[in-house]
């Protein structure tokens, strides 16, 4: 699937984001979601925060797909997912005449 880059505003943790697109004149309704993950401290070891994040993936809902890793802070990291197509939903994919 061919990307496009909207700017969004800042957002608060584990925030919720709802993208309307017409493709082919067929609206799409494209979900998204930015969580915060936070570290357990501040002198944690580089080499823990990465196994802090990858269980974080691994461990998240089947049901969303990993599309962006922010830049790490002193005291966390952000991650946004997007929630993985329903091929027998109808509301996902709407026809507009």
């Amino acid at each position: 699937m061919r990307e496009i880059v909207i700017l969004i505003p800042d957002l608060d943790k584990e925030q919720n984001v709802e993208i309307d697109v017409r493709i082919n004149g067929r609206k799409r309704t494209m979900q998204y979601r930015v969580e915060l993950l936070d570290w357990e401290g501040n002198d944690v070891p580089p080499k823990e925060k990465v196994q802090v994040l990858r269980h974080k993936i691994n461990a998240y809902d089947k049901n969303w797909e990993l599309v962006e890793i922010g830049p790490p802070t002193e005291k966390n990291i952000s991650l946004m997912f997007r929630k993985r197509p329903d091929m027998g939903s109808q509301n996902s994919e709407v026809e507009e005449t």
